[in-house]
């Protein structure tokens, strides 16, 4: 694994714990004042856990296509959540994760599925 690799798994990690604990936090102490932005940023917690030992383990059996479903998962989450939330925000009450393509997270949840897919799309060239 390269250095780009490293980082990007990184960076996962940090989104995971962000996204997971905060979500967390707001589903305990004030979930019904946004119920669906608190659940989506669950999702989006559980699934950065999911991308980041996919991405660890990708070249170990089904690992490889569970990281490229997680990352696109991710990446389809954060687009249709993304536009959801500019164009019917009283939808969500509070953001998520997702909110504004990550905008609260200053957008790295929309550029990490897409370094992470072509991570892996070039990572099966090699190996091909």
């Amino acid at each position: 694994m390269g250095a780009l690799g490293r980082v990007l798994i990184a960076v996962y990690v940090v989104l995971a714990c962000a996204a997971t604990f905060r979500s967390l936090y707001q589903i305990i102490t004030k979930f019904d004042e946004a119920p669906l932005a608190y659940s989506l940023s669950a999702v989006a917690g559980v699934v950065y856990i999911l991308a980041t030992i996919a991405l660890i383990r990708r070249g170990r059996g089904a690992w490889r296509w569970i990281a490229w479903a997680a990352l696109s998962f991710e990446l389809a989450g954060v687009l249709i959540v993304g536009t959801l939330s500019l164009v019917a925000p009283e939808l969500f009450g509070h953001p998520s994760v997702w909110s504004v393509f990550g905008q609260g997270y200053v957008y790295i949840p929309l550029v990490l599925p897409v370094l992470g897919l072509i991570w892996l799309y070039q990572e099966g060239k090699r190996v091909s």
